[in-house]
């Protein structure tokens, strides 16, 4: 690379920005439906009269077996697209598995929370099945020098495209008749609706302007199951030969695990506790706006000195949080948390899929980021059954919250061991060198 080259960014090409917009679009349904609506329209429409904890209870269940669902599937879905050739292809499949069920929401009668569980489920399993050919796409996009500016301005974008939806949304629930719309309820089933148009429209340029792989012989479904699990072993086989690859996966599976849990249980929580509903979509608009130019700090930072720091900042960020949330009583304190939180929810999530590119062989991102997300996925299956499970059993909502540091804590304590395991390791043939900081 010339200096001229290193120096050019990379934000500004148009096939890093049609991948950076697909975070923005997918990222409406993260926030709109995900952390804010859903489990207000879950616990205040769908389940009248029911007790608090049952309801966070089925919302985790929900939140659970989609995950556990998608961790199954993840070798066979690598398998099957890297045979094809044609990542872009199984991204369009799961953005529509994605955008139809959420529409889908908009339509569920009063009380059927059943259906509206199964839609929810499915719909995130289009938008996490998504993200294992969206992530892989990343070392082909970003020079290796700027791998963490990249992938920071994808998360950036992501915070910023579902914060100004979400604002027009929260506007339509504050004010529904502004907009033509009978009550509260009207608002949030047409925000549903909402975020399947602006996921669908905004999706349009990756798949435009994105290379398209090279064909390759078509597989049978039962061929592809076959293949799936054995790609999964030869991965399993690679990393091994690598101690840090696998040591980041352990420590990557616990920590993203709590940050997962605490962004999609938030809303719940602060409604357990007795908070206005419209205190905490301002929290989680906090969040998003903060964490637009917060995330596209870590990256530059990520770039300059080490992916590494920006990790075990936003851990100890999310512990601290746990343990606040614990004896948090007032609104002004719930602010307080989403500023912290805001500052490093994208570091971290950033950090980790850049740092995670740098341990890799780049000629098989795909292979390699299927195991990076079938690993997040498996994490995502912990949380919020413990969360869960936690209050189910003691009938507190504050110790449900406190269960999750126990991730972060372990998380961290790896990620110190796969640091150190790193430094002076030279990457076996084919994985390439790697700077920690």
């Amino acid at each position: 690379m010339t200096n001229q080259e290193g120096m050019k960014s990379p934000l500004i090409t148009k096939k890093v920005f049609a991948w950076a917009l697909y975070d923005w679009a997918n990222s409406s349904f993260a926030t709109t439906v995900m952390v804010v609506f859903f489990p207000l329209f879950f616990k205040q429409f769908l389940t009248p009269g029911q007790d608090a904890t049952t309801s966070t209870f089925w919302l985790g269940i929900a939140n659970g077996v989609s995950s556990f669902v998608l961790a199954i599937m993840a070798p066979w879905l690598g398998a099957l697209a890297d045979r094809g050739g044609n990542h872009l292809r199984f991204l369009a499949a799961f953005t529509a598995i994605g955008v139809i069920p959420t529409a889908m929401l908009a339509f569920v009668g009063i009380g059927d929370w059943q259906a509206a569980a199964v839609l929810f489920a499915i719909a995130s399993l289009g938008f996490w099945g998504g993200l294992i050919f969206y992530d892989s796409m990343l070392v082909k996009v970003a020079p290796a020098r700027r791998l963490d500016s990249v992938s920071g301005f994808g998360y950036a974008m992501g915070y910023l495209g579902g914060a100004l939806l979400l604002t027009v949304n929260v506007l339509m629930f504050a004010k529904p008749a502004m907009f033509g719309l009978e009550s509260p309820e009207a608002a949030i089933r047409v925000s549903f609706l909402s975020v399947a148009v602006w996921w669908t429209l905004f999706s349009i340029p990756i798949f435009r302007n994105f290379p398209r792989g090279s064909e390759r012989a078509a597989v049978s479904a039962g061929g592809a199951l076959r293949e799936g699990f054995a790609e999964l072993g030869r991965t399993f086989k690679e990393v091994r030969r690598y101690r840090p690859v696998i040591l980041f996966l352990l420590a990557y599976w616990m920590y993203i695990d709590g940050v997962n849990t605490i962004m999609k249980m938030a809303v719940d929580y602060g409604l357990a506790l007795g908070f206005p509903a419209d205190s905490l979509i301002s929290g989680i608009l906090m969040i998003q706006f903060i964490g637009f130019p917060a995330t596209l700090l870590f990256g530059a930072m990520g770039d300059r000195i080490s992916p590494l720091v920006g990790i075990f900042v936003g851990i100890g960020v999310y512990a601290a949080v746990t343990f606040y949330a614990v004896f948090m009583t007032t609104v002004g304190e719930f602010y307080l948390m989403a500023v912290a939180i805001g500052c490093v929810q994208g570091a971290v999530q950033a950090m980790s899929r850049s740092y995670y590119g740098r341990l890799i062989p780049p000629d098989r991102a795909g292979e390699f980021y299927g195991f990076y997300n079938m690993m997040g996925k498996f994490a995502a299956v912990l949380g919020p059954l413990l969360m869960a499970f936690t209050a189910l059993l003691t009938g507190n909502s504050r110790m449900a919250i406190l269960s999750v540091a126990l991730l972060f804590a372990g998380g961290a304590i790896v990620l110190v061991i796969a640091a150190r395991a790193t430094r002076g390791v030279t990457p076996p043939a084919g994985l390439p060198e790697t700077s920690t900081g």
